[in-house]
């Protein structure tokens, strides 16, 4: 029987869910990987319970229905299953300007990155603090700390994601409930690419891998830290935007972003 108890993990075939995954049943946690390609969830699950003794359970969901949320709750409960810890991890970018782009895959962005997360939230929070524990950790950015043109919506629904944390967690204050806001910088994952922005991997040299940002982000949640930030440079760059002028920072970011065929 797992020490920890189960732990849900949303985007969990790639990236940082695909590393939170190995790093929570390494440790001891069954785990619920959600996720939207079925066939990469299964061999994940197979591949990490024969190697840690876990149990592991599989979900395939497109968290772009606004369904999907009340439907994975429900096949959890209809399982037997009690969650000790949600990771809202899933989500993904979108660049160019806010005018050409495509509104459909704009409401989608919304959904995966906000609300689906606060469709999760509300449902297992819920239960966590009938329970009287749990632990749940947000996947923002270090965008999420300032406005990014051309990353226009991502940048936004990351904000979003870090003041709906941070403000959370207060009110789950003493409840034995913590919420953790996981705020990487430039990661070594196919995230650029699948945004349509892998020109802005050029200027960032020093990219963190999934790994690691998964290893700090595990290590916060297990400490109950409300606020997560990889990398010192990202720590710094964070904490200077509280302090420079705002048109400044926008201005900087637009200067990063702006692709010069623009």
């Amino acid at each position: 029987m797992s020490s920890h108890g189960t732990a849900l993990i949303t985007g969990a075939s790639e990236g940082i869910g695909l590393e939170l995954a190995g790093i929570m049943a390494a440790d001891g946690w069954n785990l619920v990987l959600v996720a939207r390609r079925e066939k990469i969830l299964n061999n994940l699950a197979k591949d990490l319970s024969n190697k840690h003794s876990v149990q592991i359970e599989v979900i395939a969901a497109d968290l772009n229905d606004n369904n999907a949320a009340q439907r994975i709750f429900d096949k959890i409960r209809k399982r037997n299953i009690k969650v000790n810890a949600l990771i809202n991890n899933a989500g993904f970018g979108y660049y160019g300007r806010f005018k050409d782009q495509d509104i459909d895959r704009i409401i989608n962005l919304i959904e995966v990155n906000i609300s689906s997360l606060v469709r999760l939230s509300h449902l297992f929070s819920a239960d966590m603090v009938e329970q009287g524990r749990g632990r749940i950790m947000n996947v923002s950015s270090v965008v999420g700390f300032f406005p990014v043109p051309f990353f226009t919506v991502y940048a936004a629904s990351k904000a979003f994601v870090l003041s709906f944390s941070q403000s959370l967690s207060k009110e789950l204050k003493g409840t034995g409930v913590t919420v953790t806001c996981l705020c990487p910088g430039s990661t070594k994952t196919g995230f650029a690419t699948a945004a349509g922005a892998k020109h802005i991997e050029k200027g960032f040299q020093n990219q963190m891998d999934s790994f690691s940002v998964a290893r700090l982000g595990y290590a916060g949640m297990m400490n109950g830290k409300t606020l997560v930030v990889t990398g010192l440079m990202n720590k710094l760059m964070t904490g200077m935007t509280r302090f420079l002028p705002r048109n400044l920072v926008i201005s900087g970011a637009e200067s990063v972003m702006k692709k010069r065929d623009f």
